[in-house]
């Protein structure tokens, strides 16, 4: 199994079906999304679901757990843009987003939003396993770097509760700062517990017992 049959992928667009009779600008739209699906489906990719940009996305999301969402659109890109970005804010997934609209002046919102990719026109197939290789390995670097940015969060957020947590020892027990320091650590260990979370449940007892 290749990584693209692997990669489940669902698509937001519109319904086009009640214009597409009479409207030449629909029928175009509907020709361009027809020729996306056909490209994903030639590179081996498979889609779960093709679904509104409504606001049931966030369930029907939760519900299909797909490894990456295509946004098919135009005009409407800004607002299916929205639904998308509210709908995975929770679970995050790589976002590409294909369009024919010229007017690129929300690109840099969309990229900020979470966009993983947003690319205009030039839909031929040999185009698009690149797209979203690339999209992919952008979203899991950025991945990468905001588990990295919490874990130093974490990291200064526990020094200073542990630090607060030590003085604590040292003063109601009158211990030595490596004294305190290493009964935080054996009570860390002991307990299979962060030494942060050991010190900020230390914290908590102390404030209730007063």
């Amino acid at each position: 199994m290749t990584p693209s049959q692997s990669l489940r992928l669902v698509i937001i667009a519109p319904d086009l079906l009640e214009g597409i009779a009479t409207d030449s600008h629909a029928r175009a739209q509907a020709e361009r999304s027809r020729q996306l699906r056909i490209g994903l489906l030639e590179n081996g990719y498979n889609i779960v679901a093709v679904l509104p940009a409504d606001t049931f996305l966030y369930e029907r999301l939760a519900q299909l757990q797909p490894d990456m969402i295509i946004v098919d659109a135009e005009s409407e890109a800004r607002d299916s843009l929205e639904h998308v970005v509210m709908a995975t804010r929770d679970a995050r997934r790589p976002i590409v987003l294909f369009t024919n609209d010229n007017d690129t002046s929300h690109v840099k919102d969309a990229v900020a939003a979470g966009v993983s990719a947003y690319i205009v026109a030039g839909l031929s197939p040999e185009r698009i396993r690149p797209i979203l290789d690339v999209a992919m390995a952008r979203f899991e670097h950025e991945q990468g770097l905001r588990r990295e940015l919490a874990d130093v969060r974490i990291e200064l957020q526990d020094r200073k509760i542990i630090d607060r947590a030590k003085s604590m020892l040292m003063q109601r027990q009158d211990l030595t700062e490596k004294a305190a320091y290493d009964k935080l650590r054996k009570a860390a260990m002991d307990k299979g517990l962060r030494l942060g979370e050991v010190a900020q449940r230390m914290l908590d007892a102390a404030d209730l017992l007063g």
